[in-house]
């Protein structure tokens, strides 16, 4: 649907209220996607070792079972602050976004609300249903809390998908009308954002409790529990590593026929070049390109998926509807070279073991597997800093300018303080209480209580 640019303001300069906006909405969202990626993958995660507990009769699988479902208490509650805290974010800072847009955009936030309450029902009852229920009807649990958790996250990212391909609507004199909330929410672009967000989502949960353990095996912690600990979300996060690099292609492919300026700003091209050359690294100064190593024709390859097929150089755009090129370049290359590394190692370690050889015997090898779980998390943060900023100077793409969503309140520096304070001290409250749990596992205390609810006694019945 083809719908004209709101007649509003134009050019860099914008409202009192825009920067702290852009500057909480950036660390608010970068602090929650985290979170998020839990939600969706760590009920997978924790539904395998269940079930292999269950059908092989291992107990160990069911102690880690128990264990991440506690973390996962922890981090979902954590997460409730701060998607809570996003919420009312959205009508603070962008006012002009939210008050123009609320009928577009209210079916996906309240659908992720809807998916909030159950996924936070379900692990409720997998939490306390321990003991109170048959084991396999108690391992079903587990389906609609993950279900939900992936359904809140499609809907979130359905709205940032429509953000950059408006559809389900027509501006009719400056007003919003012909509203169709369904197809705006399923919008072109929708799939294959969510299809990326999604595995990404994998890679992140993966490699991160998958490094945990391989922490432990440095130690000397070589047993079965370190070893199933870090084989089963090493081999979510392996699949999903593997996935991505296709998935991120197919997604540039479509940007380069719905966002150009953005797949410009992502090679640093300049000018329109045939065939376009890759940029590892470099940037623009003086709308010169410094220090940058070019690889002929694989920019051509990348956007156009063609040996010679031009890429469109940032001049063919009004300079006032160009995004931060230097920003955009160097999020984008950090996302692709750090999904590739990781990519290129999980295929070193299977092929290995394929051979007979055990990667997780060699302490180089595990603390990479260490240090790929923030390298995963970097790479999450910078996809979404190229996605963020590669779609500016528009909120809405050629439908809304930043400038003109954003508030006039110049007070938002305090509110932007005050949420910075709270995350702090989430992620301080959120490290000691997850230290906490570890110690008290490793001194074996087993049964800690849910956080906090049924404690010992419920455990003691369901182990007898």
């Amino acid at each position: 649907m083809e719908v004209a640019a709101w007649p509003g303001r134009v050019g860099p300069a914008g409202p009192s209220g825009l920067l702290p906006a852009r500057e909480q909405m950036a660390v608010s969202l970068g602090w929650h996607i985290v979170l998020a990626c839990f939600g969706v993958a760590f009920p997978a995660m924790i539904f395998v070792l269940h079930r292999r507990g269950l059908v092989r009769g291992d107990p160990i699988a069911l102690d880690l079972a128990r264990r991440w479902a506690k973390v996962s208490a922890v981090l979902f509650a954590i997460g409730a602050v701060s998607g809570t805290v996003l919420s009312f974010e959205m009508g603070l800072l962008w006012p002009g976004l939210m008050g123009r847009f609320g009928d577009v955009l209210g079916l996906p936030f309240a659908l992720e609300g809807l998916s909030f309450f159950v996924e936070a029902t379900f692990l409720g009852i997998y939490l306390y249903g321990r003991g109170r229920m048959p084991a396999r009807r108690h391992l079903l649990m587990l389906v609609p809390m993950g279900a939900a958790g992936v359904v809140g996250t499609f809907c979130v990212v359905s709205v940032n998908a429509w953000m950059n391909g408006p559809t389900g609507f027509r501006l009719v004199d400056g007003r919003v009308t012909d509203v169709h909330p369904w197809r705006a929410m399923f919008n072109d672009g929708v799939w294959l954002e969510f299809a990326h967000m999604w595995v990404g989502a994998f890679m992140v949960v993966g490699f991160l409790v998958s490094g945990v353990y391989a922490a432990g095996m440095l130690r000397g912690r070589r047993d079965t529990h370190h070893r199933l600990g870090f084989s089963v979300p090493f081999t979510f996060a392996s699949v999903a590593a593997v996935l991505q690099p296709v998935i991120g292609h197919i997604l540039g492919l479509r940007l380069g026929t719905t966002q150009p300026a953005k797949v410009a700003a992502f090679e640093l091209a300049t000018t329109t070049e045939r065939p376009s050359p890759l940029r590892l690294g470099g940037v623009l100064i003086d709308g010169k390109v410094r220090g940058a190593i070019e690889i002929p024709r694989l920019g051509s390859i990348i956007a156009r998926n063609s040996l010679t097929k031009p890429v469109a150089g940032l001049d063919t755009f009004p300079a006032a509807d160009r995004p931060p090129a230097n920003i955009t370049h160097l999020a984008f290359q950090s996302m692709v070279g750090i999904g590739t590394l990781l990519a290129g190692a999980v295929l070193i370690h299977w092929v290995a073991r394929r051979r007979g050889h055990d990667l997780t015997e060699r302490r180089w090898f595990l603390r990479f597997a260490v240090a790929a779980g923030p390298m995963a998390v970097a790479a999450l943060e910078a996809g979404w800093i190229a996605t963020e900023v590669g779609r500016q100077p528009w909120t809405v793409w050629h439908v809304l300018r930043t400038t003109d969503a954003a508030g006039d309140n110049p007070h938002l520096w305090w509110v932007f303080a005050t949420v910075f304070f709270v995350y702090a001290a989430m992620t301080a409250g959120a490290w000691m209480v997850l230290r906490s749990m570890a110690r008290r596992w490793r001194a074996g205390e087993h049964d800690l209580p849910s956080p906090y609810g049924p404690g010992s006694a419920i455990s003691a019945g369901h182990r007898s």
